[in-house]
């Protein structure tokens, strides 16, 4: 479980394709802080530290998780968002995250206001996934508040502290992001459909 909320950013150092699978490697300030076997959100991915050197961790991303995000599309030397699994007696500052991306988004607009900025993301509703204005959603493992939204859309809008410390500063119209929509939301609209 995670709570949305970025502890720190990493850059990508290496891309190893194996197969179907993608080892991807990443340097950051909490490398000391992993051990093997510990899940690390990487842009809202749950995944599973595989290896460890004194500057960088990596991580396994097979083609299941290839194919519903973008990791994909890394590059070295891209920036992602880093999130270690929530501690229990912790406070949950963001919501309950759960690091599986549900799929993916594009930014259909993107708006720098008078110091803060919004993004429009449009996604694919055959999965019968929603939002709802001032709930929570989930974008490249960041918690987020939805401003408004759409059969097929949400708005988000960014705080400065928030573009600063974490990679939607590099997105623009066209970039893809992952989303995790709120778990409770996905099992309301469960029951409803039943």
């Amino acid at each position: 479980m995670f709570t949305g909320i970025i502890e720190t950013l990493g850059k990508v150092t290496d891309l190893r394709h194996e197969q179907g699978n993608l080892h991807i490697t990443v340097a950051s300030g909490i490398v000391n802080e992993l051990k093997i076997d510990q899940s690390v959100a990487h842009n809202g991915v749950c995944l599973t530290v595989v290896g460890l050197t004194d500057e960088t961790h990596t991580v396994t991303a097979i083609e299941e998780t290839l194919n519903k995000t973008s990791l994909g599309h890394l590059k070295i030397g891209e920036p992602v968002n880093l999130e270690r699994c929530m501690q229990m007696n912790a406070r949950l500052d963001g919501h309950i995250v759960q690091g599986h991306v549900d799929q993916t988004a594009t930014c259909i607009k993107f708006t720098e206001l008078d110091g803060s900025w919004e993004y429009t993301f449009e996604y694919d509703p055959a999965s019968g996934n929603v939002t709802v204005e001032k709930g929570s959603i989930c974008v490249n493992g960041i918690s987020l508040t939805v401003v408004n939204s759409g059969a097929n859309y949400f708005s988000v809008a960014i705080i400065p502290y928030t573009y600063e410390h974490t990679n939607l500063h590099n997105v623009r119209e066209g970039s893809t992001v992952n989303l995790e929509f709120d778990i409770i939301g996905k099992y309301v609209a469960r029951l409803m459909n039943r």
